[in-house]
């Protein structure tokens, strides 16, 4: 065996991350929705909409011409406790959901989350950050009420887009917000399959745009 067939542990780590990489794209398949093929005013086709608690939330796609893909976002611009839209028609254990989001507006809160293995308008996780609080945080929702399970500081400037994307597998739980990792963690509230979708709180007026997600095998 000649020297340059000899792998150097600094080679052999490259090569690793390689492999990795690899086996990450095959077991990963991702979709996007951008809303662009909605009409203004209706909600996207398999997705539905409601509120954990009262309220009176509003959810439809609009025209946007600042939004990340033109020309359409999904918008919410009522009121409730817990408003939520998810895509009803597809049905996740492990996987990731990414969105982008932008908080426009709200006295009380400016959030803009996402939502996963979520059962029912009272059965889910929910992660969302706040332009108000400047912070990130992950709950699980249980018989309609909410638990927060970790609170970590972040910048999240108002009338701003952000990209918020959840990793989940098992009990592991991974937060991101505009591509830093602030919650990594193990949680077993909430197993088994749900629907994903989007979040807000209160009176925000928040607009979501390019929702991502994939399933991992």
């Amino acid at each position: 065996m000649t020297q340059q067939s000899i792998c150097k542990p600094k080679n052999m780590k490259l090569i690793l991350a390689g492999v990795l990489m690899s086996m990450t794209a095959i077991i990963a398949q991702a979709e996007t929705e951008s809303f662009d093929s909605v009409a203004a005013g209706a909600l996207p086709p398999g997705w539905i909409a409601g509120v954990t608690g009262s309220g009176s939330p509003r959810w439809v796609v609009e025209t946007d011409a600042m939004a990340p893909s033109k020309p359409n976002i999904l918008k919410q611009g009522g009121k409730g406790t817990f408003p939520w839209c998810v895509k009803s028609d597809v049905a996740i254990t492990d996987g990731f959901v990414v969105v982008k989001f932008k908080p426009i507006a709200g006295k009380q809160d400016q959030a803009g989350g996402l939502v996963w293995r979520f059962k029912d308008g009272d059965n889910y996780y929910a992660a969302r950050a706040n332009a108000l609080e400047n912070n990130v945080s992950l709950y699980y929702t249980e018989q309609g009420s909410r638990k927060t399970i970790k609170y970590v500081d972040a910048p999240v400037p108002g009338n701003v887009w952000h990209t918020l994307r959840v990793e989940f597998l098992a009990k592991r739980i991974k937060v991101s917000l505009d591509g830093k990792t602030y919650i990594d963690l193990d949680d077993s509230h909430i197993t088994g399959s749900g629907a994903i979708g989007v979040w807000t709180k209160a009176d925000s007026v928040t607009a979501f745009d390019d929702f991502s997600f994939g399933f991992l095998f």
